[in-house]
């Protein structure tokens, strides 16, 4: 991965993103995974200049758990949509190294085929350790992907987790994808990630797990009944689907799904509602980060900060008291 170049500014890189020059749009995405200070500046200026109205992709969180199938799932579906002449982006997020922060998997060797689809573009991410294996910058990732023209932009995250909350705060539709499982796997799926989702693709319905992916798919729509219903749904969502990413079989159904699914929510207004909430999100993330970054950048700051965590390590201050001193001290 090429790291940002001097000439990587908002001037250079932004009419050539809106343009939809893949290149730049790597390049883009590179500066804004930098958490080097002048990097940041940078990428804030590119952000602000891409950001046009109007330029509006539908975006998919994709989640599941490991050898669950989701590569495959992504290269099948990507494939289908680039054939109906859509633009598709694919940010993977995979494990990193907690040495060195790198990427221990590609996934453009894990989708060989959508990587060479002129109208694909897949970027793996290092999730730096970030809580939840969803890449801090992943967001800002989206809205370049956005600006560039993509059509559909699938965020696959790394297992089950902690990942499902912070995708579902980036995304339009939340696609759960699982494997053929009984009644004990079945119980064992949290039932906050299942409030989550908006649709459950049961994957591998081919071959010998063809009757265990029906019976699969028959128990998730049973517990989805069971769910109160939300007001961004219409009927019958959330819903339990069955797939086969191997066979390429129900991807097209689940496809149209989700078009009405997005559809039905733009008429409603419930989609701009959300886009709205996530920004308002996003916006508080940030004011977070920056807090904690002061803490580490400003000398004072950290050395205050070690000073009160003596303290309270020592059993001179409680933890509260010492907390109000040190947001006194930042003025807040």
């Amino acid at each position: 991965m090429n790291a940002p170049a001097p000439r990587d500014t908002a001037e250079d890189l932004a009419p050539r993103i809106l343009a939809g020059e893949r290149r730049a749009l790597a390049r883009a995405i590179t500066l804004v995974e930098s958490i080097r200070t002048d990097h940041r500046a940078a990428a804030v200026a590119l952000l602000e200049a891409v950001g046009q109205p109007g330029r509006q992709a539908l975006r998919i969180g994709l989640s599941g758990t490991p050898g669950v199938g989701k590569s495959t799932f992504i290269e099948t579906f990507g494939l289908m949509l680039t054939k109906q002449g859509l633009k598709v982006a694919v940010l993977a997020v995979d494990p990193s190294s907690t040495r060195s922060g790198g990427s221990i998997l590609g996934d453009k060797t894990r989708m060989e085929f959508l990587s060479r689809d002129p109208n694909a573009f897949i970027r793996p991410s290092p999730s730096q350790t970030h809580l939840g294996g969803v890449a801090r910058r992943t967001r800002e990732a989206v809205a370049l992907c956005e600006a560039a023209g993509f059509d559909v932009i699938l965020i696959e995250t790394v297992g089950v987790g902690q990942s499902e909350t912070l995708v579902a705060e980036m995304a339009d539709l939340f696609i759960l994808l699982m494997a053929p499982a009984g009644g004990d796997e079945l119980q064992g799926v949290k039932r906050g990630i299942m409030e989550m989702a908006d649709m459950i693709l049961v994957n591998k319905a081919d071959g010998d797990l063809k009757p265990a992916a029906m019976r699969t798919v028959a128990d998730y729509a049973g517990a989805l009944r069971l769910l109160r219903k939300r007001p961004q749904d219409p009927e019958g969502f959330p819903k339990a689907l069955a797939v086969s990413a191997l066979e390429d079989q129900g991807l097209a159904k689940a496809w149209e799904e989700m078009q009405a699914l997005a559809n039905w929510r733009r008429e409603t207004g419930h989609f701009a509602a959300r886009r709205a909430e996530q920004a308002r999100h996003w916006f508080e993330a940030e004011v977070r980060e920056g807090l904690l970054a002061r803490l580490e950048t400003d000398p004072e700051a950290r050395a205050r900060m070690r000073a009160l965590g003596a303290s309270v390590a020592g059993g001179q201050k409680a933890a509260s008291v010492a907390a109000s001193e040190m947001l006194a001290t930042l003025g807040i």
